[in-house]
């Protein structure tokens, strides 16, 4: 397990959302401060306000992506790269753990929609596979990057 993936399952654990603690490992040296990183991916956590929809995770690996390889100019081309980016992070996420969505990653377990975070205890921890999602993440970006680097280095 990376360097990375490790810090962003402490983030995870000190109370931080899977979105959060996805983009926060990522964001400093992306250019965007730690702090803007967080209120920008707070409402991303259990798939997008608790709503289960696309994994927090998975959002806050998109996130990075766009601050790592998107272009402000509103072009066709620039949108298309990025989207590319999307749809292959999110093909690798989907490859390694079934699914991109929240409700499914978390099936089996009891979960609600409710606005109110769930208690952080032991029993969280073991019931819920979000830590190691945090850490998929993490590690399916880290190795995303290092394969961009490559090719623009030949």
């Amino acid at each position: 397990m990376s360097e990375k993936s490790e810090k962003a399952k402490e983030l995870f654990k000190s109370g931080y959302n899977c979105s959060q603690a996805v983009l926060g490992v990522f964001c400093e040296e992306l250019g965007m401060d730690f702090d803007t990183a967080m209120k920008l991916a707070c409402s991303f956590g259990g798939g997008m306000g608790r709503m289960r929809e696309v994994c927090g995770t998975v959002s806050g690996m998109f996130m990075a992506a766009g601050l790592a390889f998107s272009s402000p100019e509103p072009t066709s081309e620039n949108k298309a790269n990025q989207y590319k980016i999307v749809q292959e992070l999110a093909n690798r996420f989907r490859e390694k753990n079934g699914s991109i969505i929240c409700r499914e990653l978390l099936q089996g377990v009891e979960s609600s929609n409710s606005p109110i975070p769930s208690e952080r205890t032991e029993t969280y921890y073991k019931k819920r596979p979000c830590i190691e999602l945090v850490a998929d993440s993490v590690e399916i970006f880290e190795e995303y990057m290092k394969e961009c680097s490559l090719k623009a280095s030949v």
